[in-house]
């Protein structure tokens, strides 16, 4: 994150681990059900993994190790965590 910029709280969004897994869940049945192949919504999850390292505070242990992960990897390890946490997701 930028000098000066102020992460969002991950609260705001999420109020538990269990509940962030639900709503993903069901964002990637509704990417399917209008008909998305998994390789896109694989590619997004990794949008939005850039998106929530860059500006969400990590407020809960899940949270802290995904962003660690997430800033140790480089633009491949990336995408394989994208696709790894897609395939956790779509479980449900």
């Amino acid at each position: 994150m930028e000098e000066g910029t102020t992460c969002l709280s991950g609260g705001d969004f999420v109020k538990n681990w269990d509940q962030w897994k639900k709503t993903l869940n069901e964002a990637i049945k509704t990417a399917k059900k209008v008909g998305l192949p998994d390789k896109i919504i694989e590619l997004a999850s990794v949008k939005v993994g850039d998106f929530l390292a860059e500006r969400i505070c990590a407020e809960s242990k899940e949270e802290a190790l995904l962003k660690e992960l997430w800033d140790a990897a480089n633009p491949d390890e990336r995408k394989t965590l994208g696709k790894l946490l897609f395939k956790i997701m779509a479980k449900g």
